[in-house]
């Protein structure tokens, strides 16, 4: 599949850091990390709907029940949302690096069992590789996976078959994947995936489509890249925002790509070159590509 071009402006916004989109249930979702909310956008809708939340939201998971798994600054907690997306009960589940002042929850998504797979990241401006990799579920509660510490964890997304982990410190420019097995959260073999080819091109969000092939969105570079299951790129789409953020691909046929973007870390006069930064970019691809993130089983 050739892949050429630029995304198209979807749903314009203002995020200061639009992340974690996902496409579930007629709708696309995706959090303002640092506006502390949920957002969640059916097409053909005038604008999205939202949920104002206790605290900035790193990433997110729907779960088997219906509910909302939250992973918030330096917690986990499930929240129920009625049917204008108002929070109508939060429930925590478990305090994140709890003793450590420096990090807070970032990227994270289900892995193909449907336990929640996440890392965190360090805010200080040291940005000391001090953040972790770590897996949350019903049966086993939190547990740390045996992965290098780093400065931001990103790109954490897993294989067709689930067997394959794939995840970043950011500040590396490499993706990593590893063996991964769901039931004893052990992770073996861990090997570079992929170097950024560029020096601008930080990796963020990625998402795995029903190729095998990893799509990854490269913060600064205004891109999402495709690569193949061998790491090889196979090519880029452009975005009128250099902070590109998380791809996904959904849509109603599976073949919609969407990509969120941020205004956070741009000046006055970048922001001026790129005013539509913070909205939601996509396109049609030629093929249905899409997986669904398995639902957090609660």
């Amino acid at each position: 599949m050739k892949l050429t071009g630029d995304l198209e402006l979807t749903v314009p916004q203002g995020a200061t850091l639009g992340e974690g989109l996902l496409w579930r249930a007629g709708r696309w979702w995706w959090t303002d990390i640092e506006a502390a909310t949920l957002f969640a956008w059916r097409p053909g809708s005038a604008a999205p709907q939202f949920c104002r939340l206790p605290d900035r939201v790193g990433s997110f998971a729907h779960t088997r029940s219906g509910r909302v798994l939250l992973g918030l600054a330096k917690r986990l907690a499930v929240a129920s949302l009625g049917a204008e997306l108002e929070l109508t009960q939060l429930q925590t589940l478990a305090p994140v690096d709890a003793a450590e002042p420096r990090t807070r929850i970032n990227d994270g998504r289900t892995d193909r069992r449907g336990y929640f797979v996440f890392g965190t990241m360090n805010e200080a401006k040291d940005k000391r590789a001090i953040a972790s990799f770590y897996q949350f579920s019903v049966p086993h509660g939190l547990r740390r996976l045996a992965l290098p510490a780093v400065a931001i964890a990103n790109s954490i997304c897993f294989s067709v078959d689930g067997r394959t982990m794939y995840f970043c410190d950011t500040l590396s420019q490499r993706i990593q994947q590893c063996d991964y097995d769901a039931e004893t959260a052990q992770v073996d073999n861990i090997r570079q995936f992929t170097q950024m080819d560029r020096a601008d091109a930080w990796p963020d969000g990625s998402v795995i489509d029903t190729e095998g092939c990893l799509w990854n969105a490269q913060w600064g570079a205004g891109r999402v890249a495709r690569y193949d299951p061998e790491g090889q790129l196979m090519g880029v789409l452009n975005a009128p925002a250099a902070h590109t953020t998380c791809p996904a691909i959904g849509g109603e046929g599976g073949d919609q790509l969407m990509l969120t973007t941020a205004r956070a870390e741009l000046g006055r006069d970048a922001l001026a070159a790129q005013p539509l930064s913070g909205s939601l970019f996509g396109l049609r691809l030629p093929k249905a590509l899409g997986i669904e993130d398995t639902l957090f089983d609660d």
